[in-house]
C-alpha cells in the first residue's frame, strides 16, 4: 500500500457493493430481461443469447483498454466518467424496440454501453486492492461480488418487470440511469487516490512499461499463474444463468414471466449475496483457489441435478435458487483468488488480466450453451454445462500438479 493509503482507514466494503451496482445492473439488464424479452419479440433463442454476447465480448476484451486506468486520470475520476456513461447507456437500450430489424442497432448499443461499464469495474478494483488490507479480502470479496450480482439480479428482475408493466420503455431506462448516477455519492467514502504514474513520478511510457513489469512478476510464480489457469477454465461460470432466462427454455418447466423474473431477478439477486458471504467466509478459512474450485465442481452438481429434475415449474425455481447461490459462492471465490495474486500495483491492468480470462469461458460456454439447448433442449443444456465443470476440474487438478513441481517461487518477491 502506498503512505497515503495506508494513511486512510479502509472503508466498510458495503462502499463496494454500492459502486458495483451499475455494473451488474447493466450486465443484469441485458442478460435477463432483454434477453428474455428476446424469443418473445421474435428473436430465435441464439440470437437472444447474442445480445448477453455482445456484452460478455466487451468484458472479455477488456484487457485491452485496462493500463489507461492504471496510468491516467484517477480512480474516481474514471469511475464517475464511466458510470455516467452506463447511465446513458442502459437509457438507450430501453429506447429502442427490440425487433429483428433493430437487432443490429441493439447490438451495437449493448457494445458501446458495455464497454463503457467496463471501466466501473476496473475502477473499483483499483481502488479496492490499494485499500484492502490481505486480512480483509475474503470479506471485502464478498461484499464487492454482492454489489456485483445483486446489481444482476435487480437490473434482470426488475428491469423485466419495468419493461413490460411501465407506460413506455424508455422509463425503465431512466430509473436505472438516476440509480447509477446516485452510486457516485460513495466515492466519498474512499481516499483519493491517484492513477501509479502520479505517485511515481512516472511519464506515461514509464508507467505503462511498469504495468507490464508487474503483470510479468505476477505470471511468474506459482500462485499467479495457477490462479490464472483456473480463471481460464470453464469452472463456476454461472452461464446456464443466462439461458434458462430466456422464455422458449424455462417454458420445457412450465415457467412463464412471473418465475423467471422472481427466480433471474431480485430472489437471485438476494441469493446470489448470500453465496458471496458465504464464499468470502469460506476463503478467510481456506485456501481461495481450492474454494473456487470445489465451488465450480457443486455449480456442476447444481446443473445436472435440475436436469434430471420433473419438467415442473418447482424444479425450474428450485433448481435456479440452488443455482444461484452456487454462483455467488464461486464468484466471491474468484475474487479472493485474483486479490489474493495481484497485490496493489497496477491493480486495475492484473485484476482486470484475471477478470478476461474467466470472461472468457463464460462468454463461449453461454453461447456454446444456447446452441445446446436450440437442439437439445433445456435438460440437454444443463447435462452439457455439468460435464464441462467436471472437464475443468479434471483439467485444473492436473495443471496443479505439474506448476507444484515447477521452478517458479510460489510467491512474487515484495
Amino acid at each position: 500500500m502506498s503512505a497515503q493509503t495506508q494513511a486512510h482507514r479502509p472503508p466498510h466494503p458495503v462502499v463496494y457493493t454500492i459502486l458495483y451496482f451499475p455494473f451488474g445492473a447493466l450486465g443484469g439488464f441485458i442478460g435477463v430481461a432483454l434477453t428474455f424479452l428476446g424469443t418473445r419479440h421474435g428473436l430465435s433463442i441464439s440470437e437472444s443469447a447474442f445480445l448477453n454476447g455482445a456484452s460478455m465480448m466487451m468484458n472479455w476484451l477488456k484487457w485491452i483498454w485496462a493500463p489507461l486506468v492504471d496510468t491516467t486520470l484517477t480512480p474516481k475520476r474514471w469511475y464517475t466518467i464511466a458510470t455516467v456513461g452506463s447511465a446513458l447507456g442502459i437509457a438507450a437500450m430501453s429506447a429502442i424496440p427490440l425487433s429483428q430489424e433493430t437487432l443490429p442497432m441493439l447490438i451495437g448499443v449493448i457494445i458501446v454501453a458495455s464497454l463503457i461499464n467496463t471501466m466501473v469495474g476496473m475502477s473499483i478494483e483499483a481502488m479496492m486492492a490499494q485499500v484492502t488490507p490481505p486480512d480483509q479480502i475474503g470479506r471485502v470479496s464478498a461484499w464487492f461480488q454482492a454489489g456485483n450480482l445483486g446489481g444482476t439480479g435487480i437490473g434482470g428482475g426488475i428491469g423485466l418487470l419495468l419493461l413490460e408493466r411501465l407506460p413506455a420503455p424508455w422509463m425503465t431506462g431512466a430509473l436505472f440511469g438516476v440509480a447509477f448516477l446516485l452510486c457516485c455519492l460513495a466515492l466519498r467514502a474512499l481516499p483519493d487516490l491517484k492513477h501509479e504514474a502520479s505517485e511515481r513520478g512516472a511519464g506515461p511510457g514509464a508507467a505503462m512499461r511498469q504495468v507490464f513489469v508487474d503483470l510479468k512478476g505476477m505470471i511468474g510464480t506459482q500462485g499467479g499463474l495457477l490462479s490464472a489457469i483456473l480463471c481460464f477454465l470453464p469452472i463456476g461460470t454461472g452461464a446456464a444463468q443466462g439461458v434458462l432466462t430466456q422464455a422458449e427454455v424455462a417454458a420445457h418447466w412450465g415457467a412463464g414471466e412471473t418465475e423467471v423474473a422472481m427466480v433471474q431477478g431480485v430472489a437471485a439477486g438476494v441469493i446470489n449475496a448470500l453465496g458471496c458471504f458465504m464464499g468470502g467466509w469460506l476463503c478467510i478459512r481456506y485456501t481461495p483457489r481450492a474454494v473456487y474450485a470445489a465451488m465450480g465442481l457443486s455449480l456442476a452438481l447444481a446443473a445436472a441435478g435440475m436436469a434430471l429434475g420433473p419438467a415442473i415449474p418447482q424444479t425450474y425455481i428450485v433448481g435456479n435458487v440452488i443455482y444461484s447461490l452456487g454462483v455467488g459462492l464461486s464468484y466471491a471465490a474468484f475474487t479472493a483468488v485474483v486479490l489474493d495474486a495481484i497485490g496493489a500495483g497496477s491493480a486495475a491492468t492484473k485484476y482486470t488480466l484475471y477478470a478476461t480470462l474467466s470472461n472468457f469461458p463464460i462468454w463461449w460456454v453461454g453461447l456454446l450453451l444456447a446452441f445446446v439447448a436450440e437442439s437439445h433442449g433445456g435438460e440437454g443444456m444443463l447435462h452439457a454445462e455439468a460435464g464441462l465443470g467436471v472437464i475443468g476440474i479434471a483439467l485444473f487438478l492436473l495443471a496443479t500438479v505439474a506448476v507444484r513441481r515447477s521452478k517458479l517461487p510460489v510467491r512474487a518477491e515484495a
